[in-house]
């Protein structure tokens, strides 16, 4: 594809554009993104997004780590990730522009603030020569001027200091940006004047701004060569929609799997990165029966959730990496009470602290595995922002229905990004009313732990006349549910909520793309799905014999899975970790699974995956056997030169 630059000049129309807005974690990037978003969606494009944020607070101002970014990839055909490489980067500092640039595509248009390459910021950079002067840019096409004197200018009929105005300087570039994509201000001027309702000159201000970044790419087409580029709108299926955030989506799904099951839900949680989005979001739908409540730690949050389950509500806590290393415990507590819990997971890079606000999957084993005992849970994933919202609705019908605690899958870069999605008709979605024992359940005899064709015991509220029972931590008597410490007792009870786990009912596994059987399929889970279904998609359309198979549930696995693995010659598994959902694979369906891992915090490309399964193919025919060599490291890596 030609440059975005060219495209502009030559009044070209491509099918997706991808734009990046970087600059200081001060600069409103994330903001100036989130609108550019909304006025591309109600422009009617398909679309992705990848807020990438430092994980300090408040870096400081100008340096590398304190880089702050935000890409989107929309388009007139579907998109299915926030993109490879930008055709656009606005660089608000020489900082924003050292870090970004290497990702711009050759030829592509970076857009450039002037006012702020000051010697000081670009020894802060690192920048030794200013690129503006040494030739450095040379392959890319440049537009460089001085946006903070645009916007002081733009701002000063409302009596700001330097200071207070440079604030706008992000609504002069989204002006910008408006202006070059065709899209409309008003929704833009409606948002700023409902943000600063009590303070009407900032929204002045602030609209001002947007105006002149919007009047001076009008003025740039009338006296030089720069071009507006309109980008039509996606054909799509009639209907309501919205643009969503993961966050948003797993929070309005857990309130709709309440609903459901017509149950009040609580929610216990602790801030973390990038989980809190979570309770915030929960935090403005009390009407529909939700209470939040902000614990002193991760473990208080998970008790609380527990406590609301025994009290007959449905308990929901969420947390990060770390702290769901803390709430394990009490998860083992749910495990052994069986009352129905959802525990959300937002992924993020590890161990310990890692990083922050970067994406990753390397919390697989911990769901699946990561409790002392034989702990079985349900583990739950989802593969975009848009479907969190289905998959935080089947957590609640599994934890409700079989009373089991359920882990729910997301990671950074889902509960971060953002694209659009249609608002489900809920005569779709079928109700799963809890049901709670009211009266002995064996003649004159209580028995709490009797379980039903599910294998799931009865749900009994505190306070229910006559069945009053005990409930802990420690082993319970088969159906009875007193202590009891004995031998046979225990592999009864360890046997029947193992079972419970497997026999929970999932759908068939079926295919994202391609054939049921054939040379190679590659398998994903979560994150992954885009990329992934990009590349098998451009690589079928090379003639390549291969599928994609994305899994929704890690545990129990579909079981229609292991014999459709087997159907193929070769199973490539991308992941960003260092191979767990392979291992998984292996374990359940003895397949030879190979690894395709990355663990940078930055989610896979669609070239990196192309490039593996071109070089898998190159590998499988310069081969007599026809069979990838046992040696994993020969299948290429993003992590490897390829």
């Amino acid at each position: 594809m030609a440059s975005l630059a060219a495209e502009i000049l030559n009044s070209e129309t491509p099918e997706a554009v991808v734009v990046r807005f970087a600059g200081d974690s001060g600069d409103g990037m994330q903001l100036t993104g989130g609108q550019f978003t909304l006025s591309t969606a109600l422009a009617g494009n398909d679309l992705a997004t990848f807020p990438d944020f430092p994980a300090e607070i408040r870096a400081p101002q100008g340096t590398l780590f304190g880089v702050s970014a935000f890409q989107i990839n929309f388009g007139s055909r579907e998109i299915n990730t926030a993109g490879d490489a930008p055709d656009v980067l606005v660089a608000m500092n020489p900082a924003a522009l050292k870090v970004n640039l290497p990702a711009l595509k050759p030829g592509g248009l970076v857009i450039i603030d002037t006012g702020e390459f000051s010697k000081r910021n670009l020894d802060k950079a690192k920048y030794d020569v200013s690129p503006l002067d040494d030739g450095s840019l040379a392959k890319w096409d440049v537009l460089a001027f001085d946006i903070s004197a645009l916007t002081i200018e733009a701002v000063k009929p409302f009596g700001l200091g330097n200071k207070d105005a440079l604030r706008s300087k992000n609504m002069w570039t989204l002006g910008l940006a408006l202006w070059m994509f065709d899209r409309s201000r008003q929704p833009i001027e409606d948002w700023l004047k409902a943000k600063f309702k009590t303070k009407p000159d900032i929204a002045d201000a602030n609209i001002a701004a947007l105006n002149a970044g919007h009047a001076y790419g009008e003025t740039a087409e009338l006296s030089g060569p720069l071009k507006q580029l309109h980008v039509p709108p996606v054909e799509s299926t009639p209907g309501l929609y919205r643009t969503i955030t993961g966050a948003e989506a797993i929070s309005l799904g857990l309130v709709a799997g309440a609903q459901l099951a017509e149950l009040p839900m609580f929610f216990g949680g602790y801030p973390i990165t990038p989980a809190s989005a979570i309770l915030h979001h929960l935090a403005r739908l009390k009407e529909f029966g939700v209470t939040t409540f902000q614990a002193e730690d991760e473990i208080a949050a998970i008790c609380a959730a527990i406590g609301a389950s025994y009290a007959g509500q449905l308990g929901v806590t969420s947390s990060s990496g770390p702290g769901i290393a803390l709430k394990t415990e009490a998860m083992g507590l749910a495990i052994m009470t069986e009352l129905p819990l959802v525990i959300v997971n937002s992924q993020r890079g590890g161990p310990s602290t890692g990083l922050p606000t970067k994406t990753e999957q390397s919390d697989l084993y911990q769901a699946v595995y990561g409790r002392n005992g034989d702990a079985p849970m349900p583990v739950v994933s989802c593969n975009s922002p848009g479907d969190a919202f289905e998959c935080a609705v089947e957590a609640c019908r599994i934890a409700v229905q079989y009373m089991t605690p359920v882990m729910l899958l997301t990671d950074g870069y889902i509960a971060n990004a953002a694209e659009p999605w249609k608002v489900p008709d809920p005569a779709d979605f079928a109700s799963f009313p809890a049901k709670f024992l009211e009266e002995k359940n064996a003649g004159d005899t209580l028995l709490p732990y009797k379980r039903d064709a599910k294998g799931a015991r009865p749900w009994i509220k505190p306070g229910t006349a006559g069945l009053m029972h005990r409930i802990g931590g420690i082993e319970k008597q088969v159906d009875t549910g007193h202590i009891d410490y004995a031998p046979d007792n225990h592999q009864a009870m360890t046997d029947a909520r193992i079972n419970k786990v497997l026999g929970v009912s999932v759908p068939d596994q079926e295919v994202a793309l391609g054939e049921t059987s054939g040379k190679l399929v590659v398998v994903g889970w979560g994150s992954t799905f885009g990329p992934i279904r990009r590349a098998v998609d451009n690589s079928r359309r090379k003639g390549l014999d291969v599928s994609h198979v994305h899994v929704r549930h890690i545990w129990p696995l579909p079981k229609n899975l292991g014999p459709l693995l087997r159907g193929f010659d070769n199973v490539l598994v991308p992941e960003m970790n260092t191979g767990q959902f392979k291992t998984v694979l292996r374990d359940q369906f003895l397949v030879d699974a190979k690894p395709l891992t990355k663990t940078s915090g930055q989610p896979f490309s669609i070239a990196e995956l192309e490039l593996a399964i071109g070089a898998f193919f190159d590998t499988v025919e310069g081969n007599e056997g026809g069979e990838v060599p046992v040696n994993e490291t020969q299948l290429p890596s993003p992590e490897m030169d390829v």
